[in-house]
């Protein structure tokens, strides 16, 4: 137990968030994050059983024909089937039955089990954090994904958590996630699961200036499932996370908008 509350403040500690951006970002830009997607890195034949298990009861009565409307159907259900708690850390799909049963899950473990759905449905995904430059402790970030839309021809930024869309206000199409962060605030979203009456997270991480997006790149699922499942909980989550970028199989940070060293220009304090 004192173990546990050890990890869980150190994961929480200035110090460490500003020592894994210092590790694992790199400046890019849009057009060379236009092709990455976590597809690339994890095929259908990795994703773990338990997400095809799952993947036939979302769609159980119907499949929709556009990737679009087959990533809000998987958003809708997982929306609708997890209620949400403490961030896990755990394999895949250790995690996806954890969140099913009720034991937790944030924003960040919901993008990542939205990720493997999408492979195996074949729709290109990718994953996203959202920070503040410069860094400021009482925001905890977000996570939210995109898809490529073959029908519409473009990324489409979908915050499977907040089961959101955005548009601008003519709302032709909803919009990437270059859109959102270019558009000088002019944009609105839109809940396909539920009218939200007000989200402070909305609004910090979406309609902040001082808001920047990363892409999680180079995500390799097999990789930290295998030794996430090794350590069950033996040693605190960090631990597991820095020796699987010494042996050079981490995921990157890109930040394609702002340069991240912005974000160590605050202090600790």
């Amino acid at each position: 137990m004192a173990l546990k509350k050890i990890s869980w403040a150190l994961r929480r500690h200035p110090l460490l968030y500003y020592t894994r951006f210092w590790l694992l970002s790199k400046n890019s830009t849009i057009n060379r994050l236009e092709k990455e997607c976590y597809n690339s890195e994890n095929t259908k034949g990795v994703i773990p059983s338990f997400f095809y298990e799952i993947n036939e009861k979302i769609f159980e009565h119907e499949k929709p024909d556009s990737d679009l409307d087959k990533a809000i159907y998987i958003a809708l259900w997982l929306r609708k089937h997890i209620k949400g708690g403490k961030g896990l850390s755990l394999a895949s799909d250790v995690a996806l039955r954890a969140m099913i049963n009720g034991n937790g899950g944030v924003c960040s473990d919901m993008s990542q089990i939205f990720n493997n759905f999408c492979v195996i449905n074949d729709i290109r995904v990718r994953e996203w954090g959202i920070t503040i430059m410069p860094f400021d402790k009482k925001y905890g970030g977000h996570a939210t994904n995109e898809i490529f839309s073959k029908e519409i021809g473009k990324w489409i930024l979908i915050d499977v958590s907040k089961c959101i869309l955005f548009y601008y206000n003519n709302k032709h199409e909803p919009l990437s996630l270059f859109e959102v962060f270019t558009s000088n605030l002019s944009h609105k979203y839109y809940s396909f699961h539920k009218k939200i009456e007000s989200d402070t997270q909305i609004k910090n991480y979406y309609y902040n200036k001082r808001a920047t997006p990363f892409l999680i790149s180079k995500y390799k699922n097999s990789v930290y499932d295998k030794y996430l499942r090794k350590n069950n909980s033996k040693y605190p989550i960090f631990f597991v996370h820095f020796y699987i970028y010494l042996i050079g199989k981490s995921y990157q940070y890109k930040f394609p908008l702002r340069d991240y060293r912005r974000m160590f220009k605050s202090s600790f304090s």
